[in-house]
């Protein structure tokens, strides 16, 4: 596959193997998705090198753009190679998740690229797809439970709760960020990132709360959204989401009661149950499940005790 036409190509800043490979992992960190780049083999005469690395990622336009101009880091041997190796990675940084993110390809210099030293070089392309966020609203029981298993899981997490003291007991590190902020603060918005790649889980201490949470987590677009609570708390839910004029398709994007069935009771079965429903959300969404559909994940969901654990 390669890159449309009218791609601009960025011209790649000088950059050693390790200082690609730490350019890599900072965009990672930040949310982005990259591409990497790496010679791992050369027959006759070319200017690359086995063991050179090229880095492909966007810019940040915001706190919760998309993305803006292309930012490339290091060299697998410049002229007519790398630029058709750029395009080879504008194309991969752009493909859906589920386009698989692995491949060897063989570059012919002379036949193909009408390079004077007619060798050929071998890629390896790799597609780097960032730890998915999830923004868990509420510090109580269930949330203080959820948040460290889902940061141990690989998700990149955010705990907000605005009670004095509440997000004290858990502190952050690692992938797991602790706010003490209502959940439409800006500091959350911006741990967050992009909520169209996203999941929002409201677990807080009271009613009208997850109603606002969840009911915020939608007009903001997250991909995916999902309360804790029995069915009729569920329904109620969806009734007050009508009642304040949400589409019927926004109302049936709410996964609530949220969790695969398991028969979980205590907070931290809750947990789990919530976080099953994450981890087969994040394989039906990257594409690594053969037996999920992209879309979704077809899991049941739990049902907590008519007045939850919260």
């Amino acid at each position: 596959m390669t890159a449309p036409a009218t791609a601009v190509l960025p011209i790649p800043r000088t950059a050693a193997a390790y200082e690609v490979l730490h350019a890599s992992l900072a965009a990672i960190e930040r949310g982005a998705v990259v591409v990497l780049a790496t010679v791992v083999a050369r027959h006759g005469s070319t200017p690359s090198t086995p063991g050179q690395k090229l880095c492909l990622v966007r810019a940040a336009a915001g706190q919760e753009g998309e993305g803006g101009a292309l930012e490339a880091t290091g060299t697998v041997g410049g002229g007519a190679i790398e630029l058709r190796v750029l395009e080879r990675m504008v194309a991969a940084l752009d493909a859906p998740p589920t386009a698989g993110g692995t491949r060897v390809e063989r570059f012919d210099l002379g036949a193909s690229l009408g390079m004077c030293c007619g060798g050929s070089v071998e890629i390896l392309f790799e597609r780097l797809e960032p730890a998915l966020a999830v923004l868990v609203v509420g510090a109580g029981h269930i949330g203080v439970a959820l948040a460290p298993l889902l940061a141990e899981l690989g998700f990149r997490v955010v705990l907000c709760d605005a009670r004095d003291g509440a997000v004290e007991r858990l502190g952050g590190s690692g992938r797991l960020t602790a706010l003490g902020s209502d959940h439409d603060d800006p500091e959350v918005r911006a741990a967050v990132g992009a909520p169209a790649a996203a999941a929002a889980v409201v677990v807080t201490h009271d009613h009208q709360l997850d109603q606002a949470a969840i009911e915020w987590a939608l007009g903001r677009g997250f991909a995916l959204v999902g309360g804790v609570g029995s069915r009729a708390k569920a329904a109620r839910t969806r009734d007050r989401l009508e009642a304040r004029g949400v589409g019927a398709a926004e109302r049936a994007r709410v996964r609530m009661p949220f969790g695969v069935e398991i028969g979980a009771r205590t907070p931290l079965e809750i947990a789990v149950a919530v976080a099953g429903e994450l981890v087969a959300w994040r394989a039906a969404r990257l594409g690594t499940s053969r037996h999920l559909p992209v879309a979704s994940a077809s899991v049941a969901p739990v049902a907590p005790l008519d007045d939850e654990a919260e």
